[in-house]
């Protein structure tokens, strides 16, 4: 299921063909289909359809022996008002395998054209049955339904149609089952719910894991684009699958008959390749790219590695020929990774595959790799050679077109081999789909991401992504990633340092951290890195330079002994002033026994689930052999405290998202008037300013006037402390007279809001006479009262001012922010987010997760604060945007939070449209 594939509303005449129902989908084998309206041209292909299905699964259809379709079924089946009855076929090379239709019915059954209730029944080649085809289209056409004011389906099915029976009551909607005369009557109503969503969701994990699979285990490759030239990329292409254990084919239009190239085949076209061909490496010149894919489909190849460039990274034309590319590919049952790509590696003994550009094929490990830039890839697999680390299989995709790292981590998931998962990535196709795919991979497996263009925003040339995914903020993605237990990185070095902690060591139970080793200074180093990084070390023991092996394994085999220490780190360098150093000899850069007392200590630490971890200097033969027991060595203090400061925090969320899949729940909260904010909000929406704004740049979002801000808020207890305007000094004596003393006197134009560092803010007025003589003040000093636009209002409780926003980003929904007003938030960028909607636990993280989170909680000596309050304004507002879509901001500031209770001096609310809600479809391949 792709957010960007997902179906719009339909617009303009209903009766004409609906193009937005079509639909690229994966089935269960991973192989590709095109889901679409049936139209009066498909004539001919129903009746080739119909040829080929059992005589069996005939009578399953109609009840009855039905060998063959009569004109009138076929036109009956063909000509569809796109309302009342409509078709849908599954397509595949052009050609039918499967089919589906609804007609509207009324209470009694009888055909309608108002009824609310249809009739459904599905059609499924033999040779297609068992892939997941009748559950797509199930997805499908309740989609459409309900498009077109259908609310419940109905079915009759033979009781010895058990699979069709199975489609049905698995597809996890709420349903109605009974038996008459013979026959099984299902109703079921097509609202989604959490159980079908679920279901959805699992057949696109499976779906999309066994595409990857199928790419990365083919039994036969073809490389398309072989010349003669030692020096091509075809060449290269051929070369590098000198070790695949299947068939190898080359293609070259050119070649004489016969001719051989690095001992394998030549042949002229795809058809001409005598066996089937499960994966073809396109290198053929951009203009020819379509042409090689028409063979390949032809063939019956099951997946493409596009290398060729020329593509979306060219323009809008070479935008049009990629989606051309895909479409046509898709069409043929085919996945394409690329173009512009570097390729595949698999590194499984018995099934290696190294489709790509890379010389060499990496050594068996436990990392899979994934990239959107060859550049990147080539440096990766560069850097993994270098450390001596090994890949289970690897991917650099290019333009990502079609294959994408959402797949890439569906696949990772199901692959025992792969421990932990490295990204590189640029951009996001899906970014709510990335989120809730790495939640779930992250409880078991790590996920290890390295973003680019993290400052600068830009999207890499030729990448496929929505608007707005491609407009993601950087702390967006911060909180995307936190959520979602990704672990963040910087630099490719860190990418392996964190990824080799986590593939080699058991998790950290916490973050107290011992320091051994035969350096004070190399310790101190250590002993300060961990307390930069918010790791909680010990004084380290320093075991001076003369220290043994044996020596040690005693002090290490003791601290992991100890109840107090979750994780070790040992610092080393070569023994100074011991034989085999002097004036005239280097130092040592091997020690064999520190070596064997480290891998002694490291089989400790695994039984007693605490990792261990080297820092050295100079003793760079060192890590080879502690590479048996898989103990990361870092050359530097910083790079081994920073890998295990990111084992810590990942450690942490998993123990906090198991706990929390017990505990942490959405409260049910009160006084919550949801039907009267929704009417609020329908009524603002439809006001003639709000549609005016519809036409302007920039969008819709409307801010709502001040009486409506604090009506609706208030229908979701947060009460908003109120303000009137003070324009002269006897409208500022009124306003606090109806108010009561004492009172504040603010300026809340544009320019000077929330500025009490321009003096905008007179506070304590506890009198008439101080207020005039604030109001004369401010007066002069802003400009005059009514360009400042001063207010009076009644004074709040001293306490900790704060700042509660929720914004919606149309890429990942929702998000629910928080920090401290002015400087911190402001200055700093001190602040912390969640996606809503937002659990007690998350309202309770977000406040403590700000680094200025000390002043809430009693800082040199003040009173605390009232956080229980403080928690539960966060959690009325997420449920506020959750609630109401069209709520496209909520901004509170300043909150003042005091010892007791907490007053919201300040709101805007903006409004918008409702967004379409693109992720709760049917499952659809993305088509950007």
């Amino acid at each position: 299921m792709d957010d960007s594939a997902a179906r719009p509303p339909h617009r303009g005449d209903e009766h004409s063909y609906p193009q937005h129902w079509e639909a690229d989908v994966l089935l269960r084998d991973g192989g590709t289909a095109r889901i679409r309206p049936i139209t009066e041209d498909d004539a001919q292909r129903l009746v080739d359809f119909y040829e080929q299905v059992s005589d069996q699964s005939k009578y399953f259809r109609f009840f009855a022996p039905y060998p063959r379709l009569s004109d009138k079924d076929v036109r009956r089946f063909t000509h569809h008002d796109y309302i009342n009855r409509v078709g849908l076929a599954v397509v595949v090379r052009d050609r039918f395998i499967a089919t589906v239709r609804y007609d509207r019915i009324d209470a009694d059954g009888r055909p309608s054209t108002t009824g609310t209730d249809a009739e459904v029944a599905f059609l499924v080649q033999d040779a297609h049955q068992g892939r997941g085809v009748a559950s797509a289209l199930l997805e499908h056409i309740a989609a459409v339904a309900q498009e077109r004011g259908i609310r419940r389906f109905t079915a009759e099915v033979l009781p010895e149609n058990r699979k069709m029976v199975k489609v049905f009551t698995d597809a996890g909607y709420t349903q109605h089952r009974s038996i008459a005369d013979g026959v099984v009557h299902l109703e079921f109503d097509l609202e989604p719910t959490a159980a079908s969503l679920a279901v959805m969701r699992a057949r696109e994990h499976r779906a999309e894991a066994r595409s990857v699979q199928r790419l990365l285990t083919p039994r036969s490759v073809a490389v398309l684009g072989v010349s003669r030239s030692p020096h091509s990329v075809g060449r290269s292409l051929l070369r590098d699958l000198a070790g695949f254990r299947g068939p190898v084919y080359a293609v070259n239009r050119s070649a004489p008959a016969g001719t051989e190239l690095d001992g394998v085949a030549t042949h002229r076209r795809v058809g001409d390749i005598p066996g089937p061909v499960d994966l073809a490496i396109i290198a053929v010149p951009e203009p020819g790219v379509a042409a090689a894919v028409a063979e390949c489909g032809a063939h019956g190849v099951q997946g493409l590695v596009v290398v060729t460039a020329g593509f979306a990274e060219t323009g809008p034309e070479g935008r049009d020929r990629q989606r051309a590319l895909v479409r046509q590919a898709r069409a043929a049952g085919m996945r394409v990774v690329g173009p512009n790509a570097f390729g595949l590696i698999n590194t499984d003994p018995g099934r290696p595959l190294n489709a790509s550009l890379a010389p060499v094929l990496p050594d068996r490990g436990p990392f899979g790799l994934f990239c959107q830039s060859g550049a990147i890839g080539v440096a990766l697999l560069e850097a993994a050679h270098r450390r001596g680390l090994g890949v289970s299989s690897f991917a650099s995709v290019g333009n990502r077109a079609d294959v994408s790292g959402n797949d890439w981590l569906q696949y990772g998931e199901e692959d025992e081999a792969t421990e932990v998962l490295l990204l590189y990535l640029e951009s996001f196709g899906n970014p709510r789909k990335f989120t809730r795919i790495a939640r779930r991979l992250a409880a078991a497996k790590p996920v290890v991401v390295l973003k680019g263009a993290r400052h600068t925003g830009s999207l890499p040339p030729g990448h496929a992504v929505q608007p707005a995914a491609g407009r993601l903020r950087d702390a967006t993605v911060d909180a995307l990633f936190q959520q979602a237990g990704v672990v963040r990185v910087d630099t490719i070095t860190e990418l392996f340092d964190t990824g080799e902690l986590l593939a080699g060591q058991p998790l950290p139970a916490g973050d107290r951290v011992a320091v051994v080793g035969n350096s004070d200074s190399l310790g101190l180093l250590t002993h300060d890195a961990c307390l930069s990084a918010g790791l909680r070390p010990r004084t380290p023991v320093d075991l001076t330079t003369a220290a043994t092996g044996e020596n040690f394994r005693i002090a290490l085999h003791t601290a992991l002994r100890d109840p107090g220490v979750d994780a070790v780190i040992a610092v080393a360098i070569p023994p100074i002033g011991v034989q085999g150093t002097g004036p005239d000899q280097e130092l040592r850069a091997d020690d064999p026994e520190i070596a064997a007392a480290l891998l002694d200590a490291a089989a400790l630490g695994r039984e007693l689930g605490k990792p261990l971890l080297l820092n050295h200097l100079a003793l760079t033969g060192l890590a080879e052999r502690l590479r048996p027991g898989r103990i990361p060595a870092y050359p530097a203090p910083e790079r081994a405290v920073h890998a295990l400061a990111d084992a810590v925090r990942y450690a942490d969320w998993r123990r906090r998202t198991a706990e929390a899949e017990q505990t942490a729940r959405v409260p049910e909260l009160d006084g919550i008037d949801e039907a009267g904010a929704r009417a609020l909000v329908e009524a603002a929406l439809n006001t003639r300013a709000a549609v005016a704004a519809r036409t302007q740049p920039g969008g819709a979002r409307v801010t709502l006037p001040e009486a409506d801000t604090l009506s609706l808020l208030a229908r979701y207890g947060i009460e908003v402390s109120p303000v009137l305007p003070a324009p002269d000094e006897e409208s500022a004596v009124r306003a606090a007279t109806h108010l009561g003393y004492p009172v504040a006197l603010k300026a809340t134009a544009d320019h000077l809001r929330h500025r009490a560092d321009l003096g905008s803010v007179r506070l304590d007025l506890t009198g008439e006479a101080q207020l005039r003589r604030a109001h004369r003040e401010l007066d002069a000093l802003l400009g005059g009262a009514g360009r400042a636009e001063l207010v009076v209002q009644r004074l709040a409780p001293r306490g900790v001012d704060t700042v509660i926003g929720a914004a919606v980003d149309p890429a990942v929904g929702a998000i629910l922010s928080f920090g401290l007003a002015g400087a911190p938030s402001e200055l700093l960028g001190d602040l912390a987010h969640r996606l809503v909607p937002a659990t007690d636990r998350d309202a309770a993280e977000l406040i403590r997760e700000v680094r200025a989170a000390p002043l809430l909680f009693g800082w040199r000596g003040a009173a605390p604060v009232d956080t229980g309050a403080l928690e539960e304004l966060l959690l009325r507002v997420s449920r506020l945007v959750d609630d109401l879509p069209e709520v496209a901001s909520v901004d509170l500031e300043p909150v003042v939070v005091a010892p007791r209770g907490l007053a919201v001096l300040g709101a805007q609310v903006r409004i918008a449209p409702l967004p379409v809600r693109t992720d709760l479809g049917p499952r659809a391949m993305s088509t950007l």
